[in-house]
């Protein structure tokens, strides 16, 4: 129950960041947005999703993971119920908004109960294994949900339908985890709190306008500024003048907080470049609708999940490097492959057959990072370090977008332009995938989470 628990939250969480998509045209016909304003029924959910997961994390410590998750379902069902009976644009995006606070609760929440829970090696790794698909599959499923729900009954219950899965797991939730007393107490350490929240938001706001402006305009270059000065008194109020801080440096003295968090970081762009330009090329140059699209990736999200069960079972026996160079390997095999494709690509030469590479490099990397990111954490570190590992997965999808949007040719139309732009991209998805199994090597030898 305790797995189901964590999974089925996780899926929720990841799910409603991408649902939404189909649907944004009845949403805009029927609400009366402006362009702009359409845009912040997505924005409002990932910038306060990502800007509050450390504060999230570090709030599962110290008040108790049960009561996070339980608050953490509370805020999200209730926060969808009235995205869902919404008559105006501001009620709307506020809920999104909302809807993001409450799933920066839930997302840390689900990992440290999995850490705390499955203490065994390999039932931890098949727990974190099983936990990383159920996201996975939430993320890939949002096309083709989305769309099927506002085909078949309205946009209202892409929201809607939260309510009673957020419900029964808040049952779930206080029949399956004891109410255990945080290991210690202390007060939230609110400067940190403030600086890290709002400096990841500002920073985070940043990236996003340069979707619509260059990377020098104001409107980029000042939140950006912003939220690195933020984050940088963040850390230094972290380090000398909170007497218990939100984030405590010294997790950072392991290499596999230190360099797990890192690899994450890099690994954010490479599920972007998958999962969002492979929809886009399907899409632009190959004329696939958005729900076909969604179909069309359902193969690489199926090898996703078996190769991340699989994953989890060599995790103890043979260890983090391995799996996570081979992952690099096949990052490299399938964006490379990728970047060969044109207009006149098909579908099961040019887009199936490099993309199930790409899903299998995924499964094998990305629950071997999150175990290995966690592994070593006090049960009082759990929530914060779950925060940290969200949090860098988040921000590297975000910048990741950003950067490679700007590859892409940022808004070239042509059709030479378009699959040209994306191959650009997938390149670059290589590369990370090669700094990747670089960075690796800096892991401890014997780190097998």
């Amino acid at each position: 129950m305790v797995l189901a628990l964590a999974c089925v939250s996780q899926f929720m969480v990841i799910l409603d960041a991408s649902i939404v998509n189909v649907a944004l045209p009845s949403v805009q016909r029927e609400l009366g947005f402006s362009g702009v304003g359409l845009a912040w029924v997505v924005n409002g959910y990932l910038l306060t999703f990502a800007g509050f997961l450390l504060l999230g994390g570090r709030a599962a410590d110290l008040f108790g993971r049960r009561r996070m998750l339980v608050v953490g379902l509370a805020v999200f069902s209730a926060s969808s119920l009235v995205a869902g009976v919404a008559t105006t644009p501001a009620v709307l995006v506020a809920a999104r908004i909302v809807q993001g606070i409450g799933a920066a609760m839930l997302a840390p929440a689900t990992l440290a109960v999995l850490n705390t829970t499955f203490t065994e090696p390999h039932e931890r790794a098949r727990a974190f294994g099983a936990w990383s698909a159920a996201g996975g599959i939430g993320g890939t499923a949002g096309a083709v949900a989305g769309g099927a729900i506002t085909t078949g009954l309205s946009w209202r219950w892409v929201f809607l339908i939260n309510v009673p899965i957020g419900a029964a797991l808040i049952v779930v939730a206080l029949l399956s985890l004891s109410a255990v007393r945080p290991v210690r107490r202390e007060s939230l350490d609110l400067v940190g709190a403030v600086t890290a929240t709002a400096g990841l938001a500002a920073a985070i706001y940043g990236v996003m306008q340069s979707a619509d402006h260059s990377w020098t305009a104001l409107r980029v270059a000042g939140p950006v500024v912003a939220g690195l000065v933020l984050l940088v008194a963040f850390t230094v109020v972290e380090a000398r003048t909170a007497v218990q801080p939100m984030v405590p440096l010294r997790l950072f003295g392991s290499r596999s907080v230190a360099v797990g968090t890192g690899m994450l970081l890099l690994f954010g762009g490479i599920a972007i470049a998958m999962w969002y330009f492979s929809s886009l090329f399907l899409q632009n140059v190959l004329g696939y609708s958005a729900l076909r699209s969604g179909l069309g990736q359902t193969p690489a999200a199926v090898t996703f999940v078996v190769v991340a069960r699989l994953a989890t079972a060599l995790l103890p026996r043979v260890g983090v490097r391995a799996l996570i160079l081979t992952g690099s390997a096949l990052f490299l095999a399938g964006f490379g492959w990728l970047s060969q494709a044109s207009a006149d690509s098909s579908y099961l030469t040019g887009l199936l057959g490099p993309t199930l590479l790409v899903a299998a490099g995924i499964g094998l990397t990305f629950p071997t990072l999150m175990a290995t990111v966690t592994a070593d954490a006090a049960a009082e570190d759990a929530g914060i370090v779950g925060g940290l590992s969200n949090t860098a997965s988040q921000v590297g999808g975000s910048v990741g977008l950003a950067v490679l949007t700007t590859v892409a040719g940022d808004g070239a139309s042509t059709a030479e332009a378009l699959p040209a732009g994306y191959d650009r991209v997938f390149l670059v998805a290589a590369g990370l995938g090669t700094a990747i199994a670089l960075i690796s090597l800096l892991l401890p030898r014997s780190s097998r989470a």
